[in-house]
């Protein structure tokens, strides 16, 4: 009986012990939100565009928010928007917005949820190939405005700013 007990507790134990299967995934830090979104504001600013920036992490979770002081209060909503879609579709917003007309058969793409916003001005933040966050902007007089503020963000987390 001793044995039989002891057995089992040696097999309980081992199991226990197995390694779980586990995922490592890289994603933007605080630091570097925050860093891409003061850039892409200063950016914006300095050309006297009022806007709202947005940085998500690579689960589409807010780091970084930002909004100008004379931005729009939709902004806010957009830029988070802008950026959720170009780390969810992992291709910067004003390339979807291309696809889209040109291929009239993926225009669902912008109703797959209420998260998703088709207009210029969100990129996603690569490290290695892999997406690991994305920035969004938005308030710029037209959608390649905010995109050229994005990139300033961009050139900031690579220390070209």
């Amino acid at each position: 009986m001793k044995k039989c007990l002891l057995g089992l507790l040696g097999v309980a134990f081992f199991v226990n012990v197995q390694a779980v299967e586990t995922v490592e995934q890289k994603s933007i830090t605080l630091e570097g939100a925050q860093k891409a979104a003061q850039a892409a504001q200063r950016a914006c600013r300095g050309k006297g565009y009022a806007v709202s920036v947005a940085v998500v992490d690579r689960h589409g979770n807010l780091l970084a928010l930002l909004r100008d002081e004379q931005a729009g209060p939709h902004t806010i909503d957009s830029s988070w928007r802008k950026a959720y879609t170009a780390l969810t579709l992992r291709h910067p917003t004003h390339e979807l917005v291309e696809r889209v007309a040109k291929n009239p058969k993926i225009q669902a793409l912008g109703a797959m949820n209420e998260k998703i916003l088709l207009l210029g001005g969100g990129l996603p933040i690569r490290e290695d190939k892999e997406v690991v966050g994305a920035i969004g902007v938005g308030g710029a007089p037209g959608a390649m405005l905010d995109v050229a503020c994005a990139r300033v963000g961009l050139r900031a987390l690579r220390g070209r700013d």
